[in-house]
């Protein structure tokens, strides 16, 4: 009996067993179960996820580009025609122009002696011309009276009345006086001739004193002129900006990715970089046909990053809200 007390049954062994490979079994099916959710919630965010972007890559409404203000026919730069002096300013930044007024002018004193030159050589001239035409009117009298009294000797020599030498005088002033007026007429044609020719010389002089100013190359704005009085300029130095007139657009490149979405007639608007203002609208009124590498704002030497843009140009609504040059963000409805 003692022993008995002491031994365990096997029946009571092999129940205890049972019951931990039971508990055990249960947590590694409980393990299993959690694992398989948890990666199937994952494979399923996942999907979820790839069908957002998918989604979100198609229903794109709006391309954003960096842009600058400028007119339509762009800025231009001044320059001189020729070297010179600084004379006069006669016109201020901000200020609008009309085509062809001077902007500034240089010293002109040796031009202006060439073109007061030719003048007067070619008023000289004209002079000279005047007086071989009154030459040949004179010389047409006298050949006039000539003819008369070869007409009349040759009357008187028929009766008697003259001789022969007197006869062959007469003939000899009205050949005489003939030649001379020819010669005459020949000397009138040469010195108009001469003329032309002054007259020439004394355009390019005035054509010469012209280039000492600079002028507005179309109505438009000043929009900087780096010239003082006493300055000497040189013919391949920038002066100023000029903006002709007209409206203003904001040009602006997109990426390649979204070249294609952008076409003429889509609406735009502008806002401040780093804003949510809108400035003004626009509409795109310019789609380049090609791709090209950046331009815009492209002064980074470090940047080495392979990208084509397309440029764009959109027409503003109302350039009073934006200033010529201002760097701006350019949003595009592509929807």
């Amino acid at each position: 009996m003692n022993d008995t007390l002491r031994k365990p049954t096997v029946s009571g062994v092999n129940a205890k067993c049972e019951k931990a490979c039971l508990v055990i079994f249960c947590l590694l099916t409980a393990s299993l179960a959690l694992f398989s959710c948890g990666d199937k919630k994952q494979k399923a965010e996942a999907q979820q996820d790839s069908v957002r972007t998918a989604q979100t890559a198609r229903q794109i409404a709006e391309v954003l580009g960096v842009a600058v203000i400028e007119p339509t026919a762009r800025i231009s730069k001044l320059a001189a025609e020729t070297d010179g002096l600084v004379k006069t300013v006669n016109v201020d930044i901000g200020q609008q122009v009309k085509k062809g007024q001077v902007l500034l002018t240089m010293d002109n004193a040796v031009e202006s002696a060439q073109l007061q030159q030719a003048t007067v050589k070619m008023k000289t001239q004209q002079d000279a011309i005047e007086t071989a035409r009154q030459n040949v009117q004179t010389l047409r009298v006298q050949l006039q009276k000539a003819e008369a009294d070869l007409k009349r000797n040759e009357t008187l020599f028929a009766g008697n009345a003259l001789t022969r030498k007197e006869l062959d005088d007469s003939r000899y002033d009205v050949q005489n006086l003939q030649q001379q007026i020819r010669a005459s007429e020949a000397q009138v044609k040469q010195a108009q001739g001469r003329i032309a020719e002054l007259r020439a010389d004394s355009e390019y002089a005035s054509t010469v004193a012209g280039l000492k100013t600079v002028k507005a190359p179309a109505d438009g704005t000043l929009l900087s002129l780096d010239a003082k009085i006493g300055q000497y300029l040189s013919s391949n130095q920038s002066i100023g900006d000029f903006a002709p007139a007209g409206p203003l657009v904001a040009v602006t490149e997109i990426d390649e990715l979204f070249a294609l979405k952008v076409k003429v007639g889509q609406k735009a608007y502008i806002r401040q970089q780093g804003s949510s203002d809108r400035l003004t609208t626009g509409t795109v009124v310019l789609a380049s046909p090609y791709l090209r590498k950046k331009s815009l704002f492209s002064d980074n030497a470090s940047n080495l990053e392979d990208r084509r843009v397309r440029e764009v140009r959109v027409r503003l609504d109302d350039p009073g809200k934006v200033i010529i040059g201002a760097r701006v963000e350019c949003l595009i409805n592509v929807n």
